[in-house]
């Protein structure tokens, strides 16, 4: 079943006070409940910051303000997603801020936005079929495609002197596309891949698979699945089995529900997620802290850049020889969030939209930094880097940029 909930940003949600005659709605579909129900908050948070700022500063089209319209993605069922977008849609949202899981994203992006002509953004779709699926030019994503991020890890796990791994992904588009990546860059690199094995995410009984997985053995597993769902029992079983101590974990397994699970039995494994340490990510931790978001959050910092796209390619649109008055149109939207992104204005980081939004209305172009360098390819993805994450005393921590 959906859920939509309709948050009023500008009177409700952040008491900002009287919300302005020109009301903008946004819908946001994220999955509130199922497997990555653990992560979305954070998500949400990142994303609020920037529709937060951007309220309080007035500069958005004559003091117009943004109302946001929630609904359920579930990450597992497109159907629901799509109830949800749609639903989004009748409130009169102008574009949508998600999905999060690829498969629903697709969903919502063939079956709500392109009928309907609206862009979708999303923070965390990362399967690499989404590259070449159309969209008529209004699907985005501010976080890279698993194609390079398979690789990432791969090559993580090779510098961790690993020889051998087995390998189990959740059976979405999101496992089987990162699954594939990792196996193909690991063998390259002289690992062997002793099994790989797909799993679903909703079994009460794993014992299936990990007796597989035990059976083939291995330096590590690497587990491409969702914190919340399959992931998690699969590494308790193989840990009571004692067949694995060392685990390789895809972007959607680290989070902290997974330190309050295991705490020390996970010393010494690793990951990686999208993310930086560059110039772009400092301005965003500074930011974010002080507004009590957590920037070192999965996906935190590619959500408030999604967000931020969204209304600055709003304050772009409708220009003459005096400046941009901003439009809603949903095509006027999607075409400049490109031109943002790649402008050579002023950079633009976490922090600044207001100033971004004045020299827009000026008719300046500018050059969108926000939280994670965001530069997009020529279908709308953003080429991103890469955060390798170790597991030190119970805790995900930061060991570099790659």
């Amino acid at each position: 079943m959906s859920r939509i909930f309709i948050f009023a940003l500008a009177l409700v949600t952040f008491g900002f006070g009287t919300a302005q005659a020109n009301e903008i709605k946004v819908g946001m579909i994220m999955s509130f409940t199922g497997p990555l129900e653990s992560l979305v908050p954070p998500m949400v948070d990142g994303a609020e910051l920037a529709f937060n700022e951007v309220n309080a500063s007035g500069e958005l089209m004559d003091g117009s303000t943004i109302t946001l319209v929630k609904g359920d993605a579930t990450c597992i069922d497109s159907a629901a997603a799509v109830t949800a977008a749609e639903a989004a849609l009748a409130e009169g949202v102008v574009a949508i801020f998600g999905a999060d899981c690829s498969g629903v994203t697709k969903a919502i992006t063939q079956n709500v936005s392109m009928p309907n002509g609206i862009p979708n953004i999303s923070p965390a779709a990362t399967s690499p079929s989404l590259t070449t699926e159309p969209d008529n030019g209004l699907f985005y994503r501010t976080a890279p495609s698993d194609a390079r991020g398979g690789e990432v890890l791969a090559a993580i796990t090779a510098d961790k002197g690993v020889k051998s791994v087995a390998i189990t992904y959740i059976n979405n588009d999101y496992g089987v596309g990162l699954a594939d990546v990792f196996e193909a860059a690991a063998e390259s690199m002289g690992i062997e891949v002793t099994a790989k094995i797909a799993h679903e995410g909703d079994k009460a009984d794993y014992s299936a698979e990990v007796g597989v997985l035990s059976a083939a053995g291995g330096d590590a597993l690497a587990v491409l699945g969702y914190i919340d769902q399959g992931g998690n029992n699969i590494i308790r079983g193989t840990l009571d089995a004692g067949s694995f101590d060392q685990f390789a974990l895809g972007d959607g397994m680290i989070g902290t529900s997974l330190e309050e699970a295991f705490g020390d039995e996970l010393n010494g494994s690793w990951g990686s997620t999208p993310g930086s340490l560059g110039e772009s990510f400092q301005k965003f931790q500074a930011y974010a802290s002080a507004n009590s978001v957590d920037p070192n959050s999965v996906y935190a910092g590619e959500s408030y850049d999604a967000a931020a796209l969204l209304i600055l390619a709003m304050q772009a649109g409708d220009c003459d020889i005096s400046g941009c008055n901003g439009s809603t149109d949903g095509r006027s939207i999607a075409d400049n969030i490109q031109k943002i992104a790649n402008g050579s204005g002023p950079k633009i980081y976490a922090g600044e939209l207001a100033k971004g939004l004045r020299l827009l209305r000026a008719g300046n172009s500018i050059n969108y930094q926000g939280a994670t360098d965001v530069n997009f390819t020529e279908v709308g993805e953003a080429f991103g880097q890469f955060l390798e994450k170790g597991y030190v005393d119970g805790k995900f921590v930061n060991v570099g940029a790659r």
